[in-house]
C-alpha cells in the first residue's frame, strides 16, 4: 500500500466539477468593498468575515503601506529572535487596553493564536473542559495537548449545555488544573456563549477560562470589546482570545490575560517561538483598525442594523433564518 493511494482515490471533486456544482476556490479577480469580481461578474460578497467594512478603508490600506516602506514586507525571523518590531509591541498594549486586560501577545495567524494558548498551558494532570462546536483551531490545539499529555486531559460538553458542563466538570479532580474553553460567539451557528452560567461552574469548580473572541470583537460588548465584556465579566475572563481577519481588517491573532501569563504564553508557545512574526502591514492595519473601532462606534451600530435588516428581509421572502 502506497502512501498516496488516498489521494489517487479522492475523485470527489473531478465529479462535482463535472456537473458544475463545486463551490470552492473560485479565483476572485477584484475587491470593492462588500462587492467582488468572479468569472467577470460583479457579486455581493454576503460570506465575508469583514463585518465592519475596514479592509478597504483608506486609513488602513495607507497604514499598512507605511510600514511596508518603513519596515519592509517581512520580518524575517521570530518574535522571540530577531522579529519582534515596536509596531507589534503598540498593537499588543493598544489590544490589552481594548479589551480590559494587564497585557496581550500578538500571533501571525488566527487559527495558531488558539493552538499557541493552549498547547503551553496544559500540562500531564491537567484538563481542558471544550464547548462540542468549537472552532476547529481550539479542536486542533486540545488534540495537539492530548496528544502530549494523555487522553484523559480533554473532556467535551454539549453545545452551550450548562447541565452537561457542571456533570462534566464535577467530575474531574478539584484540585487539577482545569480550562474551560469556549468559542464567545460561534461562527457556524452565531450563538452566544452562556458566559454568566461558564464564570458561575468556573469558580465552583476551580477552573480557569478561555474564550475565542474572533466573531465577537467589533461587534458585541461595549465598543465591541467582546464576549467579556457584553457580560460585564472581563475580570472573570481569564483569557480573551481574538483574531485581525474579521472586524480589524487584516489577519493574524491575539491573546490577552494577565501580565504573568502573557509572559508565560510568549516563552513557552512553540507558535510564537517557531515562527515567523506578523508582517509590519498586518501589524500596522490592525492597530488603524482598532483606533477607528473607537473613534466611529457608529460602524458596529451599522452593523447591527444592517443584520437585522438582512434577518428580516429573508424572512419576508419566506426564507428560514436561524433565530438570533
Amino acid at each position: 500500500m502506497d502512501l498516496f493511494d488516498k489521494c489517487l482515490a479522492f475523485t470527489r471533486v473531478e465529479e462535482v466539477k463535472s456537473v458544475g456544482l463545486y463551490p470552492y476556490y473560485h479565483p476572485i479577480t477584484e475587491t470593492e468593498g462588500p462587492v467582488v469580481y468572479m468569472n467577470n461578474q460583479r457579486m455581493i460578497m454576503v460570506g465575508s468575515n469583514n463585518y465592519l467594512g475596514l479592509t478597504h478603508d483608506p486609513r488602513v490600506k495607507q497604514a499598512a503601506i507605511d510600514a511596508i516602506n518603513k519596515y519592509g514586507t517581512g520580518c524575517s525571523g521570530s518574535r522571540l529572535i530577531n522579529g519582534s518590531l515596536d509596531i507589534h509591541f503598540q498593537l499588543e498594549e493598544a489590544l490589552a487596553q481594548f479589551v480590559g486586560k494587564e497585557a496581550a501577545c500578538i500571533f501571525t495567524t488566527g487559527y495558531q493564536t488558539n493552538q499557541g494558548a493552549i498547547v503551553p498551558l496544559i500540562k500531564k494532570g491537567d484538563y481542558i473542559i471544550s464547548d462540542t462546536e468549537n472552532h476547529a483551531s481550539i479542536i486542533q490545539g486540545t488534540l495537539i495537548a492530548k496528544g502530549l499529555c494523555g487522553d484523559s486531559i480533554l473532556v467535551k460538553f454539549n453545545h452551550n449545555d450548562m447541565a452537561d458542563l457542571e456533570d462534566k466538570i464535577s467530575k474531574l479532580p478539584y484540585d487539577a488544573g482545569k480550562l474551560i474553553v469556549v468559542d464567545g460567539v460561534f461562527s457556524m451557528n452565531g450563538h452566544i456563549t452562556p458566559l454568566p452560567q461558564i464564570v458561575a461552574i468556573a469558580h465552583k469548580y476551580n477552573a480557569r477560562i478561555m474564550v475565542d473572541d474572533a466573531h465577537a470583537l467589533g461587534v458585541i460588548g461595549i465598543g465591541g470589546r467582546g464576549t467579556a465584556s457584553h457580560f460585564n465579566l472581563t475580570h472573570e475572563t481569564d483569557i480573551i482570545m481574538g483574531t485581525f481577519s474579521k472586524s480589524l481588517a487584516s489577519s493574524g491573532g491575539f491573546i490577552a490575560s494577565s501580565e504573568r501569563v502573557v509572559n508565560y504564553i510568549k516563552h513557552h508557545a512553540p507558535a510564537i517561538i517557531f515562527n515567523a512574526s506578523m508582517p509590519a502591514s498586518n501589524a500596522a492595519a490592525a492597530l488603524k483598525a482598532l483606533e477607528i473601532i473607537q473613534k466611529e462606534p457608529e460602524r458596529i451600530e451599522k452593523l447591527h442594523y444592517n443584520a437585522h435588516r438582512l434577518r428580516s428581509g429573508l424572512s419576508q421572502l419566506g426564507f428560514k433564518v436561524m433565530p438570533g
